[in-house]
């Protein structure tokens, strides 16, 4: 997988005594590729061409030569040859399709592509040549265009490929292009990169900006509080990007008036430099040009730090070749590190370390920490990308003497926080520049490949970053992962380079989709789905609203307010109808209607029906809203396929009538738990150990819970119906799922922690599970099973079970959106958003998700109640108290409630919760912060609740 890029970056080299010559692989220029480069056997006849675009000599010889290196690279990876279907064209459904197309060279980009196969199997595209691209203008977007592919390498599970045209062309939502594909190529891809329409992860304005090195350093020495090398930097006519700037420590500009008559001030600055202290015990120093121009084809001079005259003259004899906002670097070079535990002095050169880290932006704009690797070298040559080896940092280490490891953990450690604020610092200099300045309005940076040198620093080994790249590092960790590619060695261990980075442009991709769709939103909710709106808001999305309320705050926020009565849901199939009419009467073109809301689902599927806009069947909705028939339905659902979801089904009986219970309580193995038929947030559910207790609960509940006017929200627009279950012994856990056309593609298992019996009320939970993987998967393929049995197959299902020692068992389906906390602490952890999935679902697309998302730290939360808490709540723990702890990043609130008003029947006022590197971590912040501030105490012990987390 060795990268044979023409224009690959230069290279830095730590030790050296002679001037290097950094040509780049060829050495000349002649505008071809190389031939014979690559030993292998395969096809040679393959439809290369694209129909109406065809190439000349030169640029049909760098698509033969990139095919034959994708071949190559999937030999090497234990992948088979490319499969061409050019001669049938796929078809799709442009405009409605994932399409992540990668325009570059395919060792470079390999792990992006084959994690891409994975994650969202034909959606991920190379292609070899620009002219498989075409830009056509977007309409009423005046200087934007739509990419269109014409032809591409598709990836699919288990490496395998296809050489596809498409009739029509499909639409790139996202667009990845390596802008150095050859001498004349870059500036094609450069110009198909920008202005687009969907997102771009890379273009040629911002690759300058990467590729200056002294801006970057500028830039990650004062912004990110990253080491970077003792530098003396001469400037011509510096970029305004550079202007102003204060000096960092080390890092010293001189601007140039001119590039002759500098001598005088050339040798007293690096006269100067030479003798400071920022240069430490380093030996040598390199003189190297900065600027794009010089990327991958320029002289690095090495000298003694003691031979001013020579780095003088050399400094002189470089001005000579600037241009405007290009420099001459005169910077230190780090010897090998002599690590604290190495055994005496070494005979030899020693060895280097050069290592190398990716990091992606995440949801939210954060940086992570993708993956690092190391090269290791002799001390006394250049240590370069593509020649040494690549290893884990823990074998790098250890090669050079470091084998301790808490020790190889700090280092770890400061590589991670190094590289994230070197990203960071990035985005925030991206963030203040114009679209024409990144090279249009969704031109943003999703990874980075920053480069590092260790030294030892006060006794501390310290990461110093000589570079950042965009390919390079990435291209390394495809190779480090590629050692494992033959089966005998099993696959690496741990988590693709590029799964982060192919999320994020599956996230972006789906933004892109749905910008500008217009949905129906039936039932607005209360202060808890608040999010909804800014969401909408963030996404682009135009809504169109219908509310019971006509003082809602809600209709103040979408594009189109109906006012319609909707509370009595026994009347669902009428108003459906009038609904229908409603929609038609304002000329309302709707791509998709949606509900969150539990009263209004049945509601949603019926008006959905009726205007012939995708859903669930009313049918299925029917059964999952009501808990008795759910329960009921499944324990008659007896396969096969095997295991069917009677297995997870709970008996039960419901409730209409006194004359009901009596019957229940003989039919129903007691203790039990009675609930209403359509209730939501655990109100009036209860353990009942005995006949009197079902008949007083019973009792109580037709009494004081008759219709909506008494408990908004619950779900009394259905009736007070009950039931009567069995209660089952075990951990109680939500499984949430996304499913499009019946099949799974994303789940989610939180814990819950012991309730207040007899009450059922939430009290505390955990993301991710703690559960054993094998638990885990019988609790998503129960929840899955449980919702295909009931006929839901589209929609993003809330389901609750608990799991006892015979396996899961269905408390009951929520056939939408998990309410309180759980969307927000999703997007949190996995970076996926629950309600773009619903809303694209709601508009017949599938939703843009990683096949395998992984969290990223852990959070544990508590309830709030009003009955408990109403003191703290009022004082220690006030809602503005509990803001600004949110604001600052100590806890996560989630508010559920508007009003502090205690009832007998209640539901949590908020969710306080703590985030951690481990649920330990997490539960004991949040147990200290519950104890500061009021929340935990006698009646309601948090330590107790938070008991099942350890």
């Amino acid at each position: 997988m060795l990268s044979l890029d023409p224009s690959g970056p230069e290279w830095d080299c730590p030790l050296g005594s002679k001037d290097l010559e950094d040509e780049g692989p060829w050495g000349g220029g002649s505008g071809l590729p190389p031939t014979g480069c690559f030993p292998g056997s395969w096809r040679q006849d393959v439809g290369l061409d694209c129909k109406g675009s065809p190439e000349g000599t030169e640029a049909r010889a760098w698509t033969v030569y990139y095919y034959s290196l994708l071949q190559s690279c999937l030999q090497q990876a234990g992948l088979p040859e490319t499969q061409d279907r050019s001669q049938a064209p796929r078809t799709g459904c442009p405009g409605a399709e994932v399409t992540l197309c990668v325009l570059g060279s395919p060792s470079t980009f390999l792990p992006v592509l084959l994690e891409g196969g994975v994650q969202s199997p034909g959606n991920m595209l190379l292609c070899l040549s620009p002219a498989w691209l075409m830009k056509v203008p977007a309409p009423g977007q005046p200087g934007e265009a739509a990419l269109l592919v014409l032809k591409a390498v598709s990836f699919h599970p288990g490496g395998l490929t296809f050489l596809d045209d498409f009739v029509p062309p499909r639409r790139a939502t996202y667009f990845l292009a390596g802008l150095g594909l050859g001498p004349s190529r870059g500036r094609e891809a450069a110009e198909l990169a920008r202005d687009l329409t969907c997102p771009t992860g890379a273009s040629a304005e911002l690759a300058r900006l990467l590729e200056d090195r002294l801006l970057t350093r500028q830039l990650l020495a004062q912004q990110g509080g990253v080491a970077v090398p003792a530098t003396l930097a001469f400037t011509y006519k510096p970029p305004g990007l550079l202007r102003g700037g204060d000096s960092s420590p080390g890092l010293r500009l001189v601007e140039l008036s001119g590039k002759e008559g500098q001598e005088t001030l050339v040798k007293e600055e690096v006269e100067a430099f030479l003798r400071s202290e920022a240069l430490g015990d380093v030996l040598q120093v390199a003189v190297k040009l900065s600027g794009w121009r010089w990327r991958g084809r320029q002289a690095l001079h090495l000298h003694p730090r003691a031979e001013l005259g020579a780095v003088v003259n050399t400094v002189l004899a470089l001005l000579e070749k600037l241009e405007e906002e290009e420099s001459v670097l005169v910077e230190a070079v780090y010897p090998p590190v002599q690590l604290p535990c190495s055994d005496g002095p070494s005979p030899g050169p020693g060895l280097a370390v050069r290592i190398c880290a990716v990091v992606c932006r995440t949801q939210g704009d954060r940086p992570l920490l993708s993956k690092v690797v190391c090269g290791v070298g002799r001390g006394d040559r250049p240590l370069r990308h593509h020649n040494s080896l690549p290893r884990t940092l823990e074998v790098a280490l250890a090669q050079c003497g470091l084998g301790e490891e808490a020790q190889v953990a700090a280092v770890r450690q400061r590589v991670k926080a190094a590289a994230e604020a070197a990203l960071t610092a990035m985005l925030a200099l991206e963030a203040g520049l114009s679209a024409e300045q990144r090279g249009g309005r969704r031109a943003h940076t999703d990874f980075l490949g920053v480069d590092f040198a260790l030294t030892a620093a006060g006794g501390m080994l310290t990461p110093v970053a000589l570079e950042l790249n965009g390919g390079l590092c990435l291209e390394a960790c495809g190779a480090l992962e590629g050692l494992w590619a033959a089966p005998r060695l099993g696959p690496a261990a741990d988590e693709a380079a590029a799964a982060p980075l192919v999320e994020t442009m599956l996230r972006r991709s789906a933004r892109c989709l749905m910008e500008g769709k217009q949905l129906l939103v039936v039932g607005a909710g209360g202060v808890s789905k608040k999010f909804v709106w800014e969401a909408a808001r963030d996404y682009g999305l135009q809504l169109h609203l219908v509310e019971s309320d006509p003082n809602h705050f809600a209709s103040q926020l979408v594009q189109t307010f109906i006012h319609f009565d909707m509370t009595e849901h026994r009347r669902d199939e009428e108003n459906a109808r009038l609904l229908a009419e409603l929609v038609r009467a304002r000329g309302l073109k709707l791509d998709g209607c949606f509900s969150y809301w539990d009263d209004c689902l049945v509601l949603t599927a019926l008006l959905c029906q009726e205007l012939g806009l995708p859903c669930s069947p009313p049918a299925a909705m029917r059964l999952a809203k009501k808990k008795s028939l759910t329960q009921l339905h499944l324990l008659r659902h007896h396969g096969p396929p095997w295991p069917a979801p009677s297995l997870h089904a709970v008996p039960c009986c419901p409730l209409e009538s006194e004359a009901d219970v009596e019957r229940a309580v003989h039919q129903v193995p007691l203790p039990g738990v009675m609930k209403l038929e359509f209730g939501a947030g655990a109100v009036g559910v209860r353990l009942v150990e005995d006949a009197p207790q079902c008949h007083e609960h019973f009792s109580r509940i037709t009494r004081d819970l008759q219709g909506e006017a008494d408990h908004p929200g619950i779900g009394l627009g259905w009736g007070n119906a009950m039931l009567l279950m069995e209660f089952v012994e075990g951990t109680e856990h939500d499984v949430d799922l996304v499913l499009f056309g019946g099949r799974l593609l994303a789940a989610f298992v939180s814990d819950n922690g012991p309730t207040r019996l007899p009450g059922f009320t939430e009290t505390a939970a955990c993301m991710p599970t703690g559960l054993a993987s094998e638990q885990e998967a019988q609790m998503v393929q129960a929840a899955f099973r449980c919702c295909l049995g009931c006929g839901l197959l589209d929609g993003v299902f809330n389901v609750e079970l608990k799991l006892t020692g015979a396996g899961p068992r269905l408390i009951e389906i929520n056939p939408r959106m998990g309410g309180f906390y759980l969307r927000d602490w999703i997007l949190e952890l996995y970076g996926v958003d629950l309600l773009l999935a619903a809303v694209m679902v709601a508009c017949g697309l599938r939703p843009a998700l990683p096949t395998r998302p992984r969290a990223r730290g852990h959070l544990v939360g508590v309830m709030c109640l009003v009955s408990q808490h109403l003191q703290a709540l009022s004082s220690t723990a006030s809602r503005e108290t509990l803001q600004a702890l949110h604001d600052r990043g100590l806890l996560r609130l989630n508010l559920l409630e508007e009003a502090l008003v205690p009832g007998e029947y209640e539901e949590p006022y908020c969710s306080v919760a703590c985030a951690g590197s481990s649920p330990t971590e997490a539960r004991l912040r949040l147990l200290g912060l519950c104890q500061g501030l009021g929340i935990d105490g006698p009646s309601y012990p948090v330590a107790h609740f938070l008991s099942h987390f350890k």
